[in-house]
């Protein structure tokens, strides 16, 4: 399911306008990219949790020369999935 399918469902089970539905999804996204950003995460109940985790800097090898080269730790986006959607994809 792609954004567009996502608000045409939204829009069918919410009663929402397009429109709405697509500004409702965009104003979801912004607030999880914005707390992600600043460091901190978006927990929903039952749903899961949006956070940020650390990676070390590490070795890794060109696969098209061989040589050799260091990886930067950086920073990833993380979800993880809560029971009631874990148990929900697991009835399926």
């Amino acid at each position: 399911m792609n954004k567009r399918q996502l608000v045409d469902r939204m829009s069918s089970e919410s009663g929402l306008t397009m429109k709405q539905s697509e500004k409702a999804l965009n104003g979801l996204m912004d607030v999880i990219h914005t707390e992600l950003s600043s460091g901190g995460n978006v927990s929903l109940i039952g749903f899961g949790v949006f956070s940020v985790a650390d990676r070390k800097a590490r070795m890794a090898r060109n696969p098209k020369t061989g040589e050799e080269m260091e990886v930067k730790a950086r920073k990833i986006p993380v979800f993880k999935a809560g029971s009631t959607l874990k148990r929900a994809v697991n009835s399926r």
